[in-house]
């Protein structure tokens, strides 16, 4: 059994949550389950892992009242296990199963045990359907069980057509692999000379990729020489993070990150978290490198390794016709159902296809024909990327599934054999298509989730190594190609040890996905030598930059206990300090902290003797505030005993506020004496003329004392009079919301609950009617308004990726102060010319309507969508106030330019009440007619197709141009007066795909309509076609015309009357009418 390396506990891949057990069910384990369950366990030879197989048969399994289940136990050396599952659920409507630590309880102290496993619920009817998953857990005392809460779904299982339960049995197996060694203590480089990946969450799949192309040393050559920039930021170019990349997984000695490569992707941490197709992600790489490489010297580079190309041709059986179209490709996808190796799927490539019956080909001149059908190769790249379809649709089932049949493939690859049967004549047979497997990439899992790693051999040697993300171990590939060919094995299933045994077969979940072979002629080339020389300059110091800089902090970790964080706080804007952007220093614990105190000093100028520290406490509210000074004693200890007394948390920082007396002169002076009832207050003054809320000191005062007492003193500290009458409040919070609450001048500071380090602020007492003027006439409101400040990125409707400026607004700002904000900023003289539209917070697009003038009451109803609230707005600048603007409808009309063909797009703005002849009167106007009296009408087009033509009466109001495209036209002479015999047809453009023998109609181009008469033949009708259409006699000759009714095209001869083919319901008279026909190309 081939076994995974564990990723973090955090970074599981499976969609599913992997829980421990533990916890979720309270009382005794019941033990019932061992009587009535079958199991085995297939021991493996003792190695590093150890690999078990373990099958359990639960019979009268939906007959069990038993609210758990515990399997019997299964030995893995000298570990014991067993599969613990709920067979109603664990609180869910799903089953729950987990892997246990069987004996858990006698185990010593501290015990550990780290398992890569899988749990499968075997389908015993077919066993592709089984559900399977696997995870990794590293086992202890408190996590002693590990697996899924939602395993499969309690409908599936329980429903007899499914086939997880036959004959009420249900079958479960486990698949087990446990690590003698910590896997964490593994070191990748030492034990192989390469190192891993790290995996992001579900990156896998991408690190399998990224570790097979930088294998191939002429790939990773190429992407050392493009050209970057010395300033550029690898998470914002893919050619440096690349470059980076491949740097670190050359020179380091530690697993690589690729968070800065997703980055440049424009990946974000969900992204990361959501397994891709590694097919779609190799050619958008290579693509976006392709684009990168052009103009550089190293242009070409992708389709020099990976692009070869085949020829597609059809060929008459009767006539001498034949048509073929050269295409190129940089991988192939091969067939695994039904095909037993790499070879089958290649015959079955090139296998030919005979067309006949109701399935001619229509041949240029020939008409209908019996024809062949087929691909064959010109040539094979260097590096032959071959990706299985181990995935595919079960259409009987309507879900995907996948195929986990064996699939074999050589280490040698021979498309010349049989004399060149996948070659084109036009192949160049001097070129020896002999190839050498040089990787492969697993998928272990079923369709819903799994994992990926890969196989590789750097240099093409017997030596092959797994690329596991992070873990990197050499492997024995002829054990691991029979693991990686897939298919069924064998085990033995005891339903009673030494009667009855029984065999059963495991389905091997992991297989093949990817195979990368390189030509044998061209492999001194593509394994060429990559040395430090081939990396831009730039890029090496940059990366022993970064190097150095991890070294440092790595170094700084491992003496980190030496050292404590000391924080010195002064007052700010809101509470007293901002813990993050206060002065730090990093000092050793055994310094005495007066020697601190010195350094202090000069770093603030304030001589020691004017020093008083306070400690801070953190309250209820998450609010600090200072509590108390230290003490003399305290300040004669070391700085490691001082942090100490205020922190229990291990390598804490120490947090002190910095009390400073200054005099007159404003330079610091001997701080006041505080007595034992003296409470220290500070205190903000509040200007709401000027909306600014500034610190103007601190006062200790007297617990019995009241407010009244120090109002004096207060409007000395503001500057007003001595009699100035004032209100005061407590700032109490600030975070999550606001609380500032009105202090009574008359109350006792100590009945206010007022406290050391507590924030008084106090504002002049304002008359009503000034009040009444001001936006925020006291200190809550100012507070509730600085609340909900938020930085707003206004962006260009028509360019939504761009911000053109940035304002800081308040949630709390009118839909009048918000366009007034905008206009001042764009130069706007009347704020009613600015339209502004919402963003979805989702999709980070602007909203399909614009915000109505005064449609909202503040910002924060303009940033809301659904729970999410946005920081974008999209704006226009109108050539009208946007209220004049909401009483006209605007329309986006399509016409075709008389002069050069070219189709025009019209704005046109009329009145709601308008009718669609006003548009065209407007139209008419604006557009250039072949004639000044041209008659028009309005169609409606969506997905190249007509659906409607207007009334000419219809209101606009009612028209919706979102989606649907408008366009008006001139109508032609013949259309206007149809007789009792004519009837007006629908045509438009279409190709005909084939998709499981079934006609699949794909339309294109404009659409159009066109007259038709009682007996007129399509020979005719395709003579004014073509004529109407300036097409030329060799390309219209290839066109086919067809009925097409309900999705299905029937096809046209010249002699056919159209008329009569159409139903009596489809024979409309007039404009108003559309029946259906198509031309094919």
């Amino acid at each position: 059994m081939t076994v995974m390396a564990s990723p973090p506990p955090n970074e599981q891949e499976d969609e599913d949550m992997l829980v421990p057990r533990s916890g979720l069910v309270e009382g005794p384990q019941p033990r019932e389950a061992s009587e009535a369950a079958e199991n085995t366990a297939d021991n493996q030879p003792a190695e590093d892992p150890r690999t078990a197989k373990f099958s359990w048969k639960i019979e009268d399994f939906s007959r069990s009242s038993m609210k758990k289940l515990y399997s019997g136990v299964f030995d893995l050396g000298e570990y014991k296990w067993r599969i613990l599952i709920f067979p109603k659920g664990n609180n869910a409507e799903f089953l729950s199963m987990y892997l246990d630590v069987a004996d858990s309880a006698s185990l010593p102290y501290g015990w550990t045990r780290y398992a890569h496993f899988s749990l499968t619920v075997v389908n015993q009817v077919h066993s592709k359907y089984s559900v399977r998953k696997e995870t990794q857990h590293q086992f202890n005392a408190r996590e002693n069980d590990w697996g899924f809460t939602s395993f499969m779904p309690l409908g599936e299982l329980y429903d007899p057509s499914r086939g997880y339960l036959v004959n009420d049995t249900c079958v479960i197996e486990a698949e087990v692999a446990v690590y003698k060694a910590d896997p964490w203590s593994y070191d990748s480089k030492k034990e192989t000379g390469f190192v891993g990946l790290k995996n992001q969450g579900a990156t896998c799949y991408m690190n399998s990729l990224l570790q097979t192309l930088y294998h191939i040393p002429y790939f990773r050559k190429a992407v050392y020489h493009m050209p970057t920039n010395v300033n550029d930021m690898p998470s914002a170019s893919i050619s440096l993070a690349l470059q980076s990349l491949f740097y670190k997984l050359q020179y380091s000695g530690n697993s690589v990150a690729t968070k800065e490569l997703t980055k440049s992707f424009g990946w974000d941490t969900y992204d990361a978290f959501l397994q891709h197709d590694v097919q779609e992600l190799n050619r958008v790489l290579c693509e976006k490198l392709e684009e990168k490489m052009k103009r550089t010297v190293v242009e070409g580079a992708i389709q020099q390794l990976f692009e070869g190309h085949h020829m597609n041709y059809i060929e008459c059986i009767n006539v001498d016709y034949k048509s073929s179209r050269k295409e190129s490709f940089y991988d192939l996808q091969l067939d695994v159902k039904g095909c037993h190796d790499v070879y089958a799927s290649f015959d079955q490539y090139v296998a030919v296809e005979h067309l006949d019956g109701d399935n001619k080909y229509q041949a240029e001149q020939h008409g209908l024909q019996d024809a062949k059908k087929g691909v064959l190769f010109i040539d094979f790249p260097p590096v032959l990327q071959l990706h299985l379809k181990r995935f595919e649709y079960d259409y009987v089932r309507d879900i995907m599934i996948k195929i986990n049949d064996r699939y074999e493939f050589p280490l040698q690859l021979d498309l010349d054999r049989e004399n060149g049967k996948y070659l084109s004549p036009d192949a160049d047979r001097t070129v020896r298509n002999l190839y050498t497997l040089h990787s492969v990439l697993v998928h272990s899992g079923g369709v819903h989730g799994g994992h990926y790693y890969a196989f590789i051999r750097p240099t093409l040697s017997s030596e092959w190594y797994k690329f596991d993300d992070e873990r990197v171990t050499k492997e024995d590939m002829k054990m691991a190609l029979e693991e990686l060919y897939g298919g069924e094995e064998e085990h033995l299933m005891q339903a009673n040890p030494g009667i009855n045994n029984t065999h059963f077969k495991f389905t091997k979940h992991s297989n093949a996905y990817m195979l990368v072979y390189i030509r044998e002629s061209d492999k001194d080339k593509i394994m060429c030598q990559v040395e430090e020389k081939d990396i831009a300059e730039h890029l090496r110091e940059r990366l022993k930059r970064e190097q150095e800089e991890k070294e440092q902090k790595k170094k700084e970790k491992a003496e980190a206990h030496l050292y404590s964080i000391v924080k010195i706080g002064k007052h700010v804007f809101f509470d007293l300090v901002d813990h993050d952007k206060v002065r730090s220093f990093r000092v050793q614990k055994l310094m005495p902290f007066n020697i601190f105190k010195e350094e202090v000093a000069k770093e603030f100028g304030i001589p020691v003797q004017f020093q008083r520290f306070w400690l801070w406490a953190k309250r209820q509210n998450h609010t600090y505030r200072p509590s108390r000074p230290l003490t003399h004693f305290e300040e004669a200890q070391t700085v490691g005993h001082v942090r100490d007394l205020c922190n229990k948390v291990q390598n804490a920082e120490l947090k002190l506020f910095l009390e400073v007396e200054l005099g007159p002169d404003l330079r610091p002076i001997t701080l006041p004496d505080r007595v034992k009832d003296d409470i220290l207050l500070f205190f903000k003054l509040y200007d709401p003329e000027k909306e600014e809320l500034r610190y103007v000191g601190r006062l200790f005062v007297k617990d019995i004392g009241k407010p009244i007492d120090i109002l004096t003193k207060l409007n000395e500290m503001a500057g007003y009079a001595p009699d100035e009458d004032i209100e005061i409040y407590e700032e109490i919070k600030f975070d999550p919301s606001v609380m500032c609450e009105h202090i009574n001048k008359m109350s006792t500071f100590k009945s206010s609950q007022l406290e050391d380090g507590d924030i008084v602020c106090f504002q002049k007492s304002l008359p009503a009617e000034v009040s009444q003027r001001l936006r925020c006439p006291n200190v809550p409101s100012f507070f509730e308004y600085r609340h909900n400040l938020q930085v707003i990125h206004f962006r260009p409707l028509d360019k939504p990726k761009e911000d053109a400026f940035c304002l800081q607004l308040s949630k709390l700002d009118t839909y009048d102060e918000v366009v007034e904000r905008a206009a001042q900023q764009l130069g706007v003289d009347d704020p009613s010319k600015i339209r502004l539209t919402s963003n979805n917070s989702y999709s980070q697009q602007p909203k399909p309507h614009p915000i109505k003038y005064r449609g909202v009451d503040n910002l924060l109803d303009m940033l809301l969508h659904y729970n999410q609230t946005s920081d974008i707005l999209y704006y226009e600048v109108l050539d009208m106030p946007l209220p004049e603007l909401q009483g006209l409808r605007t329309l986006k009309v399509a016409f075709r330019n008389a002069t050069n063909n070219e189709m025009d797009i019209h704005n046109i703005r009329l009145p709601k009440e308008s009718t669609v002849s006003d548009v065209l009167d407007d139209v008419r106007m604006k557009a250039k007619l072949s004639h000044p009296e041209a008659e028009l009408r309005l169609l409606e087009v969506f997905t190249h197709r007509i659906y409607k033509i207007f009334s000419s009466s219809e209101k606009i109001e009612s028209i919706n141009d979102n989606y649907w495209t408008l366009r008006a036209e001139e109508i032609p002479e013949e259309e206007k007066n149809l007789g009792p015999h004519d009837c007006l047809i629908h045509v438009y453009h279409f190709m005909n795909e084939e998709n499981q023998n079934q006609m699949k109609i794909q339309n294109f181009g404009d659409p159009f309509l066109l007259a038709i008469h009682e007996d007129e033949t399509l020979a005719h009708i395709k003579n004014r076609l073509q004529k109407r259409l300036l097409v030329p006699d060799e390309e219209f000759s290839k066109w086919k015309f067809a009925s097409v009714s309900q999705g299905r095209a029937e096809y046209l001869e010249d002699s056919d009357i159209l008329f009569t083919r159409l139903q009596p319901t489809e024979k409309w008279r007039g404009l108003g009418a559309v029946s259906w026909a198509g031309a094919h190309r």
